[in-house]
């Protein structure tokens, strides 16, 4: 506390004397101000820390004669004095405001006579007169010294140069004053509207380019030089077109004030030279010996180049192919290039050679149909620097030449013939494809492959689309289509190539589904110089029927259904019927469906898939789902052309229509059997008239909104209704769901299950709180929320499946019920839940309390103590006066 307060009052002591001694304060240039002869002057004058107005007034006087003259003012036009009112009116001395508190007094074409002391006043303003109302600065007028002029060894102003060539331009520049002042040369140009700048030599004896010269400039491309007799040079070397333009030597003379700071004092320029840069003329001119030739034979280009640079300049040509005449050089493939050292960029097809100093010659050996194109080339022309770098003064493309490579296109043609053809089904068929006629095959650079077609027999008139059996590729790889890619797996199809120019196919066992058109197609494939295979042509044959005479495939299927009336819990059973024509020696695969209502929810297609049983009588499960019922179906061979379906214990939820579905085979080729004939049976119809009692449900609870903690008692109510039933004769499976929102727009959550066997089957669950599932009654299931927490609210539904027991004693399943929804919500108990946390702390508070007084007390009593020893006094009496 006492160190603020002392820093407190040093601060306002320290603050005291600024604020005493605050008030108006008159600025102006420190003196002397140094001019020159014949420019004009500016003298600043601004005004700080001021009360009033916030735009101050000005008056300037100059002393004259052991008094101060008045110049100008800027609120009284009457202020001026006789002797400067002329100029005053001719604006050859005036005052410029340039904000409310700072003017600035011009003089234009300041004489010696305006030498001399100046005074700027500012009229108060103020409540107290505090501060300084004027200031004054002297004036010094110096005569003018300085020239500048251009050089006399220049020869012409004007100059026309060659891109590429060196230039020099020169000035003179001196200064004559009686003050020591420094020069400050500047070389422009000016190519537009306005000058840019090339090189400077400041007034501090610094060098400093522009950034558009800076590269040149450190490179030594473009230099300043300082010589002798007062000149400077601007040396250009490897000319280029941005150096053309106006150029003129900009001269500045500077000096230092008593301050340090350097002050311009006057400028002048002298134009030294115009210059014209003339850019390098090329011309590249495209010149071919063959624009179209035969594949196999040569391509022959020249470029030639002319130019009329002079001196020493390397050429770059590069060759370009394109697919179009408008190609741009991005989109250009690149052939060879000669760049300016020499060097011909590789290549195994393409050489490039120099024929003399402007002419450049490109061959093509082996061309092929690939070469067909457009074809150009591209001359750059470059001169060297002095840093050893290559400038890039001309480049130029010529108009592309088209090129037509004709292809020689082999000639042939193709026969197919049957060497075998099929009499009756499962007899062989061979087809053999051969090439005649050929013409431009040479071999080893034309190769021939076969693809395999096959056109279905089709007595209407639909259109027939073609199926690819098989084909080659370049590399004579068999592809196989996907119609017949098993049997040529299995060996059914064999394709072969015979010889050079013969392929044959063979089907080993030829069946009805074959019957149809075959014709083959012979590819020719060309070799290119990267050794890949491009297709030429393709040649068909014509089409060779293979067909026989054969009857059509006929079956018939009958169902029958043995018992007329049956109830729920009887044994279902029908009988299949086959009979067919046509088919030597078939075998039957058998598959029974069921056709369910809409309203069964396990199969929404509505069709189900139960048992099968193949042609070598394997029986299998398709889609029966009944765990409990795994043996309940039964499909058995009766004859050789009959079969029996049983189900044994039916239920009401296997109500619907019921088919055989028979496929007839006949043993194809290899021992393995072809599929002949489909048939489908008469539906046979499994329907239980309903006499027995209904189920509905409802959820009820006492108490729908709880809080955390607390237990949930939800409550699942079966009532029954038509046939009374014992208790002992139905039971129930109970599931409960809760979906976690309040406009059933979520998926439900299983919570828990009861079975009609009484197992209890929980879903998992993160929390705390647990749940509970109990049978209370025969008709009411209660689940319990123990504990509950913020996540078990939302709509909570129970679904039940009844179970009934038929007279006979078997037990039936009634279609699933759901309950409607009911809404918990769950709350939190605000008391009971900062209850223990405010005792908690309150507890812990009285305890560190009371422990703080019981250390404190044992500091004061045995840490603190100190003995104190008083001083012994003597006690006498006072002795009386009279005694002494």
């Amino acid at each position: 506390m006492h160190s603020f307060l002392a820093g407190l009052l040093l601060g306002v002591w320290r603050a005291a004397p600024a604020a005493l001694c605050r008030g108006r304060i008159v600025t102006v240039p420190t003196s002397p101000l140094i001019r020159v002869e014949g420019t004009e002057v500016v003298i600043p004058c601004s005004v700080s820390e001021y009360d009033g107005p916030r735009e101050q007034n000005f008056e300037w006087e100059f002393w004259k004669e052991s008094k101060f003259v008045r110049i100008v003012s800027t609120w009284d036009t009457t202020f001026t004095s006789e002797e400067y009112q002329k100029r005053v009116d001719s604006k050859e001395i005036k005052l410029r405001r340039n904000t409310n508190d700072a003017v600035e007094l011009v003089i234009k074409n300041v004489q010696p006579a305006d030498k001399g002391e100046y005074k700027c006043t500012t009229p108060s303003t103020d409540a107290t007169v505090q501060g300084n109302y004027y200031a004054t600065v002297d004036l010094k007028v110096i005569a003018d010294g300085l020239k500048v002029n251009r050089c006399n060894t220049q020869s012409s102003a004007s100059l026309r140069l060659s891109e590429g060539v060196s230039f020099e331009l020169c000035c003179s520049a001196s200064t004559h004053t009686s003050e020591h002042t420094h020069l400050h040369v500047t070389w422009q140009v000016k190519s537009g509207p306005s000058w840019r700048e090339v090189l400077s030599l400041t007034h501090e004896g610094k060098f400093h380019s522009s950034p558009e010269y800076g590269e040149r400039y450190h490179s030594g491309d473009v230099r300043f030089d300082a010589a002798t007799n007062d000149t400077y040079w601007l040396s250009v070397s490897q000319a280029l077109p941005v150096d053309e333009g106006a150029y003129r030597c900009l001269v500045s003379e500077w000096v230092k004030g008593t301050d340090g700071l350097w002050q311009k004092i006057q400028e002048k320029s002298v134009e030294t030279a115009s210059m014209v840069i003339q850019q390098t003329a090329l011309d590249v001119v495209l010149i071919t010996k063959n624009a179209s030739v035969t594949e196999r034979d040569s391509l022959d280009l020249t470029c030639n180049i002319t130019t009329d640079r002079s001196g020493i300049f390397q050429a770059e040509v590069t060759w370009y192919f394109s697919e179009s005449p408008s190609g741009t050089l991005s989109d250009a493939q690149v052939l060879l290039s000669w760049d300016r050292d020499s060097v011909v960029s590789d290549s195994a097809f393409v050489s490039l050679s120099r024929m003399d100093g402007n002419s450049y010659h490109l061959l093509v050996h082996d061309v092929d149909v690939e070469n067909s194109g457009f074809y150009f080339c591209q001359a750059t022309i470059w001169v060297p620097l002095h840093n050893r770098s290559w400038h890039k003064v001309a480049e130029r493309t010529s108009a592309p030449v088209n090129v037509v490579v004709t292809a020689l296109d082999p000639d042939y043609q193709v026969l197919l013939n049957a060497s075998k053809a099929p009499k009756f089904s499962d007899d062989p068929t061979e087809l053999e494809c051969r090439i005649t006629n050929a013409q431009n095959t040479e071999e080893g650079n034309i190769r021939f492959t076969v693809s395999w077609y096959y056109r279905p027999y089709i007595r209407s008139d639909d259109v027939v689309t073609d199926e690819l059996l098989g084909t080659m590729d370049a590399d004579w790889m068999l592809l196989v289509g996907d119609g017949s890619r098993q049997r040529a797996e299995n060996g059914e199809i064999i394709f072969s190539k015979q010889t050079m120019d013969t392929f044959s196919l063979r089907i080993q066992w030829t069946s009805e589904t074959d019957r149809g058109d075959y014709y083959c197609v012979i590819s020719a494939w060309i070799r290119h110089r990267n050794n890949s295979w491009v297709k030429s042509k393709d040649v068909p044959s014509a089409p060779v029927s293979i067909f026989w005479a054969t009857q059509d495939y006929k079956l018939t299927v009958e169902a029958v259904k043995l018992k007329s009336f049956f109830v729920a819990g009887h044994t279902f059973e029908m009988t299949c019927k086959v009979s067919s024509k046509n088919i030597k020696t078939p075998r039957y695969s058998v598959l029974i469906t069921a056709e369910k209502p809409l309203t069964d929810q396990s199969n929404p297609s509505g069709t189900t898939r139960i048992i099968s049983l193949n042609q070598d009588s394997v029986v299998r499960l398709e889609d029966w789902k009944d765990q409990a019922r795994v043996d309940g179906v039964v499909l058995e061979k009766v004859q050789e052309n009959e079969f029996r379906y049983r189900m044994y214990q039916t239920q009401i939820s296997d109500a619907g229509l019921y088919r055989c579905v028979v496929t007839a085979w006949s043993p194809g080729g290899g021992g393995m059997w072809r599929e002949a004939v489909n048939g489908l049976s008469n539906p046979i119809q499994i329907d239980f008239q309903n006499s027995g009692p209904v189920f509905n449900v409802s959820v009820h609870s006492d108490n729908l909104t709880i809080y955390q903690g607390e237990l949930a008692d939800l409550l699942c109510i079966i009532t029954r209704e038509g046939v009374p039933l014992e208790p002992e004769d139905m039971s129930f499976d109970v599931s409960w769901f809760a979906v976690r929102s309040f406009a059933l727009d979520r998926e439900p959550v299983f919570l828990a299950s009861l079975d009609r066997t009484g197992i209890v089957t929980q879903a998992r669950r993160n929390g705390s709180s647990d749940l509970s599932l109990e049978r209370i009654s025969p008709l009411e299931f209660r689940l319990r929320v123990h504990s509950s927490e913020d996540h078990d609210f939302g709509n909570h539904y129970c679904s039940v499946t009844p179970w009934v027991r038929s007279p006979t004693g078997v037990w039936q399943q009634e279609p699933e019920i759901k309950s409607k929804p009911i809404f918990l919500s769950v709350k939190m108990d605000v008391l009971n839940a900062f209850k223990y946390p405010l005792l908690i702390g309150t507890g812990l508070a009285t305890l560190i309390g009371l422990l703080s007084c019981l250390i404190g007390y044992c500091s004061s009593h045995w840490c603190c103590k100190k003995e104190v020893q008083e001083t012994r006094r003597e006690r006498r009496r006072l002795m009386s006066m009279e005694m002494d």
